[in-house]
């Protein structure tokens, strides 16, 4: 089955709750939360306080995305503002296993991700310890990007090196997904698909998700 996580940079932030409910009530499985540190990625965008606030309201999964630097730093924070699914980039992190680690411990779900210049196989010394890995589809940092075709090559590259290690992760992918091009991406193999404006820029966000599911 596909999963939606719709990106929350994309909604209105006055009505937070609404949005998150409706998209949720709409179908979608995760709420994909990115948090940009203005260092890792030239963009700035949301921490802990909007995690936690929005944790009081939803028993939604929350799909958090750290394009930080050092996420070894607040990975525990995170942990504690409500985070169930938790990203981090080989790129930013000097202590990748043990950050995973760390998040497992919590008993909560573990993944990495590669931007779109980052070998695939950067990610398979970890894939024993993840529940998910995230293909980063355009560079991380910006919303509104369109899809980098290449990037899906890497999908199906992970998609096989699961199939022969016997492992379960999903595979996630997140940038310029839309319905022209959802369909290639779960070709490939995507499991999840992140999507910003393609939900949360339309009027009617079931139809956009069932549109994105049954691409």
């Amino acid at each position: 089955m596909i999963k939606i996580s719709p990106s929350i940079l994309s909604c209105d932030f006055s009505r937070l709750e609404e949005e998150a409910k409706a998209v949720l009530d709409a179908g979608a499985e995760y709420l994909h939360m990115d948090v940009m540190d203005g260092m890792f990625v030239p963009n700035m965008s949301f921490g802990f306080p909007i995690i936690a606030s929005l944790r009081n309201k939803t028993d939604a999964v929350f799909d958090v995305h750290l394009m930080i630097e050092k996420p070894e730093r607040y990975v525990e924070r995170f942990i504690k503002a409500g985070a169930d699914i938790i990203t981090i980039h080989t790129e930013a992190c000097a202590c990748v296993k043990e950050v995973l680690e760390t998040i497992r411990a919590a008993r909560k779900k573990a993944a990495v991700c590669v931007n779109p210049k980052t070998p695939i196989e950067y990610t398979y010394p970890y894939l024993d310890l993840c529940d998910m890995v995230l293909v980063m589809t355009v560079q991380a940092g910006y919303g509104g990007q369109a899809l980098i075709p290449y990037t899906l090559n890497k999908v199906r590259q992970l998609k096989e090196e699961r199939e022969r290690r016997g492992l379960s992760f999903e595979i996630e992918v997140d940038g310029g997904i839309n319905e022209e091009t959802a369909a290639a991406a779960i070709e490939a193999g995507a499991d999840v698909m992140v999507a910003g404006s393609a939900v949360f820029g339309k009027k009617d966000y079931k139809q956009a998700i069932n549109v994105l599911k049954n691409a």
